[in-house]
């Protein structure tokens, strides 16, 4: 579950009041919202984990990231709150003969477990209010063994200049010194601003404010 895009606007905005039924109607749409292929910085940063190593894919919509992980020979679970985005997954998986542990759950009803994981991966999760935001990312430090790592990317508050992307609320967007406080537990080894031109499907494409962050349970 990725963020929504341009065409959410701040008068549409009670959508995320209704989440389940806004991303399974935006996954309901042919093709792949964000496209099929993995978030660059989760490509460029997957070499954190090694082939073997259990991984989960927070929000994972229709399954890019997650069945890209397992391409590399990573167990990977991953979930979404939205039916029909994992249903999509699914059969991503199955067309390209790897096998991920998917589950339909929102971020406060999935299982999280205890200092079991060697990686998290976080990918635009930006659907999140400042309250869910905390408990998400709590839960993300928490499930971590240690020397696990967190791979992580979002939106800047700049993005809202560019809107190619991403919802149109400050409130959940980051900055640095957001993520530095939230995973203070955490040895972050890359935390970098930066802007690129995204094509990510219809979702993410164009000029783009983001943010990476790779950090590793202590």
């Amino acid at each position: 579950m990725s963020t929504p895009t341009q065409n959410m606007t701040s008068k549409n905005t009670p959508a995320f009041s209704d989440p389940a039924n806004t991303w399974n109607q935006r996954f309901a749409a042919p093709g792949f919202l964000f496209g099929a292929e993995p978030n660059g910085w989760l490509r460029e940063h997957a070499h954190v984990w090694s082939p073997g190593e259990q991984v989960l894919c927070v929000a994972d919509g229709e399954g890019r990231n997650s069945v890209w992980l397992a391409e590399q020979g990573l167990k990977v679970d991953a979930f979404d709150i939205a039916a029909t985005g994992v249903a999509k997954a699914r059969e991503l998986a199955a067309q390209r003969g790897v096998t991920v542990n998917f589950a339909v759950a929102d971020c406060d009803a999935y299982a999280w477990p205890d200092a079991a994981l060697d990686g998290v991966a976080a990918i635009f999760v930006q659907f999140a209010d400042p309250d869910l935001r905390a408990r998400l990312f709590a839960n993300m430090v928490r499930s971590l063994k240690p020397g696990g790592w967190l791979v992580l990317q979002g939106y800047t508050p700049r993005q809202l200049d560019y809107r190619t992307g991403g919802p149109p609320l400050v409130s959940h967007l980051y900055t640095e010194s957001l993520l530095r406080e939230a995973f203070s537990e955490l040895g972050i080894d890359t935390l970098r601003e930066y802007e690129a031109e995204l094509a990510e499907g219809s979702g993410h494409h164009g000029r783009s404010a983001l943010i990476g962050m790779v950090a590793r349970r202590l």
